[in-house]
């Protein structure tokens, strides 16, 4: 039998293991915090563009863009959710752990179902996270796209404007000139 000051350091380090997956899970939660930040910072720019234009082509796309951006951040919300459940999972392994040590580990499997729960929910927030992130990607390719079409309407409208002041400059009389 392990001395007890040997066992007190045993529950100590077992403790400690769910604290690498609660800074792993801290990080992601950071992470989808900021996620959100901007995904409402962009839902106000476009919520303000909708609310300057009157181009009714342009408002559908802007309805539509807000529509993705309220899906995008449902699902961080819910990210957000499995994370808190993660850390919780996570402290409460740490505790078990210990309560186990204290009641003459009597407890059984409370501990390992707690960091299997943990790791589930941690895994399940990635999925929402992964989920996310391809939304974003898709949005900004097509908000690009979108820029792009638009600028080069713009390029061939003043191509087309300086062929027509040039044609109507060499129609002039020369007298004019």
């Amino acid at each position: 039998m392990p001395s007890p000051a040997l066992a007190h350091y045993e529950v100590l380090t077992a403790m400690l293991a769910p604290a690498f997956f609660l800074t792993a899970t801290a990080s992601l939660l950071t992470s989808a915090n900021n996620r959100l930040a901007r995904i409402n910072d962009r839902l106000r720019v476009v919520l303000k563009e909708l609310e300057d234009t009157s181009d009714p082509e342009y408002r559908e796309l802007l309805e539509r863009r807000i529509g993705i951006q309220r899906r995008r951040s449902v699902l961080i919300l819910h990210g957000g959710q499995c994370l808190y459940a993660a850390i919780s999972c996570f402290v409460g392994t740490s505790l078990s752990l210990a309560a186990d040590a204290f009641v003459g580990y009597r407890i059984g499997l409370l501990p390992t179902v707690l960091a299997a729960l943990g790791v589930l929910a941690m895994f399940a927030a990635s999925l929402y996270l992964a989920r996310e992130a391809r939304m974003a990607v898709a949005t900004i390719n097509e908000e690009m796209d979108h820029r792009h079409a638009i600028a080069r309407m713009r390029k061939r409208e003043q191509a087309a404007d300086r062929s027509a002041e040039t044609a109507a400059g060499e129609a002039r009389p020369r007298a004019d000139r």
